[in-house]
């Protein structure tokens, strides 16, 4: 536990109550807080006993009067109060075990962590939880859960995790729906492995815990060309992704006769691989495996054609250009010609950048390197800026995969280089200048 103060917000009700930083967190109301769901769950009444420890060793209380609901106030030393949990599976289609050597080492790091779940929208596994952790899910109502679950059938889950509890604790799936905690799951679809029959038996048994489980989304596994010594996986074909989109829809069609939720989605990258159109917006049901890239370029392009009616820049844009992956591409470049039929003296170009670093076969936008953005865009005509997924950067930072920063991305293409956010309306913004 690290539940030691970093710092306490000023006119916070722990600063009312004459909290200071250095001191440690022991309990709320006589529970002890193991971390930051104990923390938020326990500090959420208008009543509070807080019992602190003092840097000499002193325990002291203090009585705390606030809004429910009200935020306490302290800042820790980490935000979990705790060190994240780290992955126990050794998963066949594990995308860390395809990492190359020599990128930073926080990026090796699997976390399988149910409070990241919780707050950040991870997907876990639960393998790395004992029964009391399981328990302390329901008792808190840690709600929603993402569950990585790529199989029902217990012997397969757990030769697919690499872990012999990954068949045991499909049961708390059970317990979870029974006990109104909403799961958002996850299929990492592998050919020959869990798709075909199994899939439809991990569609049968999900289907049956509705509304319990309130998504599944089903998405091809991702391969990089770093795989030497690694299960032998292959991607998907263009036939056999055809074919997991039309189980898929055929199965999420009767879900939706009977509930009224599709409940099953393939990502867009399915229907890429096929050669298919991407469903129309009303088929997303509100996009709850947005994340999973279920839905994100149809909402994408409906978000842009939005803006556009609503907020058409007021003067042809300056020359710009656009740097992605491959599978959004053709999107991307749609768009921009929807545009240019408004602005026909606008200059813009969208780049679609081979993934070398990771391989030919990873498509999307994220795990695109700045060494990779460097090599296939230098010398380009770029116009007067490049815009960029926002996504390509670890997350609230400026820098690629790689360690390449925005600053000498900038400096190697020399063009200002504009991160973006997938969004429609952020994109128009960014593209008018006024991002």
């Amino acid at each position: 536990m690290s539940a030691a103060i970093k710092s306490v917000q000023k006119g916070s009700p722990a600063a009312r109550s004459g909290m200071h930083p250095g001191e440690t967190l022991l309990s709320v109301n006589g529970k002890i807080i193991h971390d930051v769901l104990d923390y938020q769950y326990y500090t959420y009444d208008r009543k509070l006993s807080v019992e602190l420890k003092g840097q000499d060793g002193k325990i002291r209380k203090v009585r705390v009067r606030k809004v429910e609901g009200e935020p306490l106030g302290l800042e820790f030393e980490t935000y979990l109060m705790d060190h994240a949990r780290s992955c126990a599976n050794n998963c066949i289609f594990c995308f860390v075990d395809q990492l190359p050597k020599g990128l930073r080492e926080s990026l090796y790091f699997k976390d399988d962590d149910a409070r990241l779940s919780f707050l950040m929208g991870n997907y876990i596994t639960l393998t790395n939880l004992s029964e009391r952790e399981l328990q302390r899910i329901i008792d808190l109502r840690i709600s929603p859960l993402n569950l990585s679950v790529h199989a029902t059938n217990p012997e397969l889950r757990a030769k697919l995790l690499g872990n012999p509890r990954g068949g045991e604790t499909l049961k708390w799936l059970e317990r979870f729906a029974h006990e109104k905690i909403t799961l958002n799951c996850q299929i990492v679809s592998c050919p020959g492995v869990n798709d075909g029959p199994e899939l439809v038996r991990t569609m049968q048994d999900l289907a049956r815990l509705y509304p319990g489980v309130n998504s599944v989304s089903i998405v091809p596994v991702g391969l990089t060309r770093h795989r030497e010594g690694l299960y032998p996986l292959f991607p998907y074909t263009s036939l056999q992704a055809a074919a997991v989109v039309d189980q898929v829809e055929s199965f999420g069609a009767d879900c939706r006769k009977k509930t009224g939720s599709t409940l099953f989605f393939c990502s867009d990258e399915f229907y890429l691989l096929a050669g298919r159109p991407l469903p129309s917006e009303d088929y997303y049901e509100g996009y709850p495996q947005l994340e999973n890239g279920v839905g994100m370029l149809r909402r994408l392009c409906s978000e842009f054609e939005s803006a556009l009616e609503e907020n058409k820049p007021a003067e042809v844009p300056a020359p710009f250009s656009i740097a992605t992956g491959l599978s959004a591409a053709p999107f991307l470049q749609e768009l921009m010609d929807r545009l240019k039929a408004d602005y026909p003296q606008m200059v813009s170009k969208v780049y679609p950048v081979v993934n070398h670093f990771f391989g030919e076969t990873i498509v999307v936008a994220g795990l695109l390197t700045g060494q990779d953005l460097i090599a296939q865009l230098k010398g380009r005509d770029l116009g007067e800026r490049l815009l960029l997924p926002v996504n390509m950067l670890r997350h609230g930072q400026d820098m690629f995969l790689d360690d390449v920063t925005i600053k000498e991305l900038k400096t190697a293409l020399g063009v200002p280089v504009v991160p973006v956010a997938q969004d429609g309306y952020e994109l128009l913004k960014a593209i008018a200048g006024d991002g």
